[in-house]
């Protein structure tokens, strides 16, 4: 048991470095462009996992592969995996690593929502009080406190690209549940190359270019993509396998709060009182979240 409790936070350590560690990389990369290698380097390198592990296991143990009836989940699921990162990387480039981090949290709110509303499933009444709290969270990081001769408060809309990248991330999850049965490597791997490659296209397209003076920040990318999205999502499968998806969920909530506390250390930055105050609303949310995981466990 100790061993999947491990696997599950530390799936949400890696991928809380995603938010941080792709800020410092926004400098020297556009937006569609890092989104693109983030999910790239998960693929290629969750490729490369699933033929060691492969090759050194006793024992032939076969996973159910996808199929044709799985085609429109895996469609919807690589569109929304191109629209989302590069909706986050939009976002993570006009505000605070910190908000963005704690922002991450919409994405419990969405894919909650979106399974009531069109996949019909039961939403208990603890669940619909962590979606309102979370909710007011995000509403107030929605808001940037600025000290202009007085105090004046102004939307941020960085925020409002984050919360979309959430909402298409609540979809996607939907989508891939649908996948659960599947071979989570192949679908892994299909998630990233495939994904990956759409959001070149997209950069590509919008007139983003690379270039040899890149090349240390494109390796840069394509490492953090293959820790903090494949590595992460392996270690979360695993612990799913031994803990269940509930209680999985549960410890690997920690995530938004280990990113947001990088951030502050990372860029020296003070919190505001804004930022505080969602910070309490957003922990309210995520232990009412917890706590269902831990009963349905």
């Amino acid at each position: 048991m100790k061993k999947y409790i491990f696997f599950a936070l530390l799936a949400a350590v890696l991928y809380a470095l995603n938010a941080p560690f792709s800020k410092l990389l926004l400098g020297e990369l556009p937006e569609a462009v890092m989104a693109g290698l983030l999910y790239l380097g998960a693929g290629i390198g969750m490729a490369a996992v699933g033929l060691v592990s492969r090759r050194a296991r006793s024992t032939d143990v076969r996973e159910a592969p996808l199929d044709r009836t799985d085609l429109p989940y895996v469609i919807a699921m690589i569109l929304l995996d191109i629209a989302a990162p590069i909706l986050l990387m939009l976002g993570l480039s006009r505000t605070s690593a910190a908000s963005v981090s704690l922002l991450n949290n919409f994405e419990i709110v969405a894919t909650s929502l979106i399974a009531f509303l069109i996949f019909r499933e039961k939403v208990s009444g603890r669940v619909w009080a962590a979606i309102v709290t979370i909710t007011l969270s995000c509403t107030l990081l929605t808001v940037e406190d600025m000290m202009v001769g007085g105090e004046e408060l102004t939307f941020s809309y960085g925020s409002l690209l984050v919360l979309g990248a959430c909402l298409c991330w609540g979809v996607e999850n939907n989508c891939t549940g649908k996948l659960s049965a599947k071979d989570p490597m192949q679908v892994v791997v299909v998630k990233g190359i495939f994904s990956g490659l759409g959001s070149l296209i997209v950069a590509m397209l919008s007139g983003e270019r690379l270039d040899g003076s890149m090349l240390a920040a494109i390796v840069g990318a394509l490492l953090l993509g293959f820790v903090a999205y494949g590595l992460s999502i392996y270690f979360y499968v695993s612990a799913q396998r031994g803990l269940g998806a509930a209680k999985t969920s549960a410890y690997y909530a920690v995530a938004p709060f280990v990113g947001s506390a990088i951030s502050l250390v990372l860029y020296r930055q003070l919190p505001t009182w804004l930022f505080g105050a969602a910070l309490v609303l957003m922990i309210i949310g995520t232990i009412l979240v917890s706590e269902k995981g831990e009963e349905n466990s």
